[in-house]
């Protein structure tokens, strides 16, 4: 079953959110409930731990989360206009594969698998 199958109308459709993720392992490949809340809760939790180790995560056909350091710099505030120092820091970065890119463009999820 399509993911748009499963849009909530609280969620207005806009996100596919954990929960459904579970949902549709629980459906389509016949893991109980609480296994597929487990594999779903165990794959993003092996993505962070690996990212707050300093390493990056390849999804082969999916895309790249990358870390990248800013370095300090200065800003600013909006509403006093005071200059404030932001602080060097860790973020990460999404770079989708050429096939998700393709996909999107397409409007064609087989096209990404």
């Amino acid at each position: 079953m399509p993911y748009n199958e499963h849009q909530s109308a609280e969620q207005g459709g806009s996100a596919l959110t954990k929960a459904q993720l579970s949902e549709i392992l629980f459906e389509q490949i016949g893991l109980n409930k609480r296994e597929s809340k487990d594999m779903v809760d165990g794959f993003f939790e092996l993505i962070a731990e690996t990212l707050v180790e300093g390493q990056d995560v390849k999804i082969s056909g999916f895309g790249n989360f990358q870390l990248r350091t800013k370095a300090p710099r200065p800003g600013r505030n909006p509403r006093t206009g005071e200059v404030v120092a932001i602080d060097a820091r860790r973020v990460v970065t999404f770079h989708a594969s050429p096939k998700l890119k393709e996909a999107v463009q397409s409007g064609s999820p087989a096209a990404a698998v």
